[in-house]
């Protein structure tokens, strides 16, 4: 069953207030304060009402609750089927997460069941033995902000050897990659594909390196909305903190935040957009859609 009256705006906001119930030095303000976030307007006329007259069984005079334990919301056999095909992504099992009690459900959907179009067909191997580990060492490297020594194969074919702070991924949905997201040396960041070893660092030796701090971005962009860009465009940055807006001529205003190391992939994703798509400031980023359309100019031109 895809809708059930459990998940309705009526039954969260009740849930709400026997959690917050539960909490002895709740008030009745507090509970108020529950049904004035969660529902719509009128129901602060009904539901709390409701409550305390004991018309709903579920609080006592005193406003405690009368349920032994705060409630729950279980999973429907559509969220089981949903969260069982998420599970069976690749991209997922890399992070070693299991799901015991989805063992007998039948996933929703499988990877044959769709095609990805406008996607490179080269994406990195995410079910190769040494790819997962390479991937979990950079995980725990990460949740730890422990150093790691890396040999790897660079574009040219060379392998090289780096020491750096992974600080977290970033994963490339044109390409189908995940980029490892670096600081404590020159590069911001790396292709795990094209690592061939890697391990924690031990800390002997001249590197001392200490991470930087995460530098956060704006970007506002003028988005057209023909060939539904402004649809695509909300999904592409959904990720992101972002607001937009329409302005009198019927365009639409978009603007985002995001960290510095995420700067190659928003390029990649507003070039995407094409003509419908028109960056209006930074002028920096402006700089970087320049630079990177002369170079895939140069590239078709040899």
């Amino acid at each position: 069953m895809i809708f059930s009256e459990l998940y309705s705006a009526y039954y969260n906001t009740v849930a709400k207030i026997m959690e917050a119930a539960f909490n002895p030095e709740a008030t009745e303000k507090d509970l108020q304060r529950c049904v004035m976030e969660e529902a719509f307007s009128e129901s602060v006329l009904t539901i709390l009402p409701a409550l305390k007259s004991g018309k709903w069984p579920l609080l006592h005079e005193d406003l405690s609750p009368a349920l032994l334990h705060k409630p729950t919301m279980p999973l429907t056999n559509l969220e089981k089927r949903w969260l069982k095909a998420i599970a069976e992504d690749p991209r997922v099992k890399l992070f070693d997460v299991a799901f015991p009690e989805l063992n007998d459900v039948e996933p929703l959907f499988t990877r044959d069941d769709y095609k990805i179009y406008d996607q490179y067909s080269d994406g990195d191997p995410f079910e190769d033995e040494a790819y997962i580990e390479h991937f979990r060492l950079m995980l725990s490297a990460i949740r730890s902000e422990c150093p790691v020594q890396m040999t790897m194969v660079n574009r040219h074919g060379r392998k090289v050897r780096v020491r750096f702070y992974p600080k977290g991924f970033e994963y490339s949905v044109k390409d189908d990659k995940i980029r490892i997201v670096a600081t404590g040396c020159k590069f911001k960041q790396f292709n795990l594909g094209r690592v061939v070893s890697c391990d924690f660092y031990n800390g002997n030796g001249p590197w001392n390196e200490k991470p930087k701090a995460e530098r956060r971005k704006n970007l506002t962009l003028l988005i057209t909305d023909e060939r539904n860009a402004l649809e695509r465009a909300m999904l592409h940055f959904a990720h992101f903190e972002k607001q937009a807006e329409r302005t009198d001529d019927g365009r639409y205003i978009l603007r985002l935040k995001y960290y510095e190391n995420d700067e190659t992939e928003i390029v990649i994703r507003v070039l995407s957009f094409g003509p419908y798509v028109k960056v209006l400031e930074p002028e920096s980023f402006v700089n970087l859609i320049k630079e990177r359309l002369i170079s895939q100019k140069s590239c078709e031109l040899k």
